[in-house]
C-alpha cells in the first residue's frame, strides 16, 4: 500500500511538472503573435510610425532566434531547471516593464527582456521533458507539447482582438501576469533539479558570432532596405568564422559531431523543411485569398485559425501513434499529408467557395503537426541526457531557420506555381529522408 502511494505521488508530481512546462512553453507562441494586433493601438499612443512600432515584433524574432542555442548551453552548464525558472522569471518582469512603458523605446527593451526569458523556457522546458518522461511516453508528450505551442499561436491573433476592443493593448501583457507566475511557482515546487554537465564552458566568441550571423539574417528578411553588400559579407564572414570557431573550440556552442547521429540530423532536417512548408502557408494563403479570391479579413482570419488548429489537434494525434506507427512511418505519413495538400491547393484558383478553402487548410494543418512530436523526440533521443539542452536549441533553430527560409521565398514575389512547387518538392524530401531513416532503423 505504501509503495503504491509512493508510486502515485510520484505520478502526480511528473504531471503537475509537465503542466507547469506546459503553461510556461504556452505563453511564448501566444505572446509572439497576439501584439501584433496591437501595432496599430500602440501607434496611436506613442504617436509614431507603424515602422517604428514593428520593432516590438522584429526585436521578439530576432532575440528569440539568435539566444535559442545559447539558451540550450546554458542549461546544460548550469542546470535546465535553473534556466527555465529564470526564463519565467525573466517574461514575468518583462511584461511589468512592457504593461507600464512610458515611450517605444521602453517597449521595444520590454520585448526584448521577453524575448530572452521566452528562449530560456523554450529548449530548457523541451530538455526536462525529456529527462522526466519515459522514453516510451516521450513523443506522447511532445505531442501534447506541440498542442499547446500551436494552440498559443492560433489563439494569439484572437484573444489579442479580445483583449484590446474589451480594454487596451496594454491588457495583451496583463495576461501574462497570472499565467507566468502560476508556472513559476509551479516549476520551482515540481520540477526535479537536475545535475549539470561539469568542465565546460560558454563559447562567448561563438555565441557573438552566431549572433551577428543570425540577427543580419533576419534584419535582411524583414526590412529590405537593409539590404546592401556590407550586410551581405558580414553574413557570408561571420557565418565562415562560426563554423571554424565551433570545429577547433574545445566546448563549442553548437557540437556539430552531434550531425553525425542520422536521427539527430534528419529530425533537424524535418523541422526546417515542416516549418518552411507551414509558415509559407501562413504567409501565402493571406495573399492569395485576398487578391485572387476576395475574401474578408474575417473569413481569412477564420481560415487561418481553422489551419493552426489543425496543427494543433494532429500534434497531439502524432504524439499518440509514434509508438503504434513507428517514429519514421509517422513523420513520412505528415509529410505525404502536406503533399497531398500543397496539390490540392491547385483547386483554390477555379472555387470561391469558403468551405472547399477551409478542408484544404485543415488537410494541411494535418501535414504540418502530425509529425512534430516525432521529429523533436527523434532529435532528443539522438544525443546523450546531458546534451538535451544544446540539442533542443538547435532544433528550435532549425525550426526558425525554416520560417526564415519562407518569409524569404515569399518576399521574392515569384509565382504561385513555382512556390507550390517548391514546397511540393520541399515535403517530397521529407518523405524521401523519412523512407531512408525506417530503413535504417529496420537494419539496427
Amino acid at each position: 500500500m505504501e509503495q503504491t502511494g509512493s508510486l502515485r505521488l510520484a505520478i502526480n508530481k511528473q504531471t503537475l511538472a509537465i503542466i507547469a512546462i506546459l503553461t510556461g512553453t504556452f505563453l511564448v507562441p501566444v505572446n509572439s503573435t497576439m501584439i501584433t494586433i496591437g501595432l496599430a493601438s500602440i501607434t496611436e499612443t506613442f504617436s509614431t510610425t507603424l515602422t517604428n512600432v514593428s520593432w516590438v515584433v522584429t526585436i521578439y524574432l530576432i532575440i528569440m532566434i539568435v539566444t535559442q542555442p545559447i539558451a540550450g548551453k546554458l542549461g546544460d552548464m548550469y542546470g535546465n531547471r535553473n534556466m527555465f525558472l529564470i526564463g519565467l522569471a525573466l517574461f514575468l518582469i518583462a511584461s511589468i516593464v512592457c504593461i507600464y512603458a512610458q515611450n517605444l523605446t521602453m517597449l521595444i527593451i520590454g520585448r526584448a527582456i521577453q524575448a530572452i526569458g521566452g528562449a530560456l523556457i523554450s529548449p530548457n522546458g523541451t530538455a526536462i521533458l525529456r529527462f522526466i518522461t519515459p522514453k516510451e511516453q516521450l513523443a506522447k508528450v511532445f505531442g501534447l507539447f506541440g498542442f499547446s505551442m500551436s494552440i498559443g499561436a492560433a489563439i494569439g491573433p484572437l484573444l489579442g482582438a479580445f483583449l484590446i476592443n474589451t480594454w487596451d493593448w496594454h491588457s495583451t501583457f496583463w495576461i501574462n501576469i497570472p499565467l507566468a507566475t502560476l508556472s513559476l511557482v509551479c516549476s520551482y515546487k515540481f520540477l526535479p533539479i537536475i545535475d549539470r554537465r561539469k568542465n565546460t564552458a560558454l563559447d562567448l566568441l561563438g555565441s557573438a558570432l552566431l549572433t551577428m550571423f543570425l540577427a543580419t539574417v533576419v534584419l535582411l528578411v524583414t526590412y529590405s532596405l537593409y539590404s546592401n553588400l556590407w550586410m551581405w559579407l558580414i553574413i557570408v564572414i561571420s557565418f565562415v568564422l562560426f563554423v571554424y570557431r565551433e570545429k577547433t573550440y574545445t566546448h563549442p556552442l553548437i557540437d556539430f559531431a552531434l550531425f553525425k547521429q542520422m536521427s539527430f540530423t534528419s529530425a533537424n532536417l524535418f523541422i526546417l523543411l515542416n516549418n518552411g512548408i507551414m509558415y509559407s502557408t501562413l504567409l501565402l494563403m493571406p495573399i492569395i485569398l485576398a487578391i485572387d479570391h476576395h475574401f474578408t479579413m474575417t473569413e481569412i482570419g477564420l481560415l487561418l485559425f481553422v489551419f493552426s488548429v489543425s496543427i494543433s489537434i494532429f500534434s497531439w494525434i502524432g504524439g499518440n501513434i509514434d509508438q503504434k506507427l513507428g517514429r519514421a512511418n509517422t513523420i513520412g505519413l505528415s509529410f505525404c499529408c502536406s503533399a497531398l495538400a500543397l496539390c490540392l491547393y491547385s483547386l483554390l484558383p477555379s472555387s470561391e467557395s469558403l468551405v472547399v478553402a477551409a478542408s484544404i487548410l485543415f488537410f494541411s494543418g494535418i501535414g504540418s503537426g502530425l509529425g512534430v512530436p516525432s521529429m523533436q523526440a527523434a532529435s532528443l533521443q539522438a544525443v546523450e541526457k546531458e546534451k538535451s539542452g544544446v540539442a533542443s536549441g538547435i532544433y528550435s533553430t532549425f525550426r526558425y531557420i525554416g520560417s526564415t527560409a519562407a518569409s524569404v521565398m515569399i518576399s521574392l514575389q515569384i509565382s504561385y506555381t513555382i512556390n507550390i512547387i517548391i514546397l511540393i518538392s520541399c515535403a517530397l524530401i521529407g518523405i524521401m529522408t523519412a523512407a531512408f531513416m525506417h530503413r535504417v532503423q529496420l537494419k539496427m
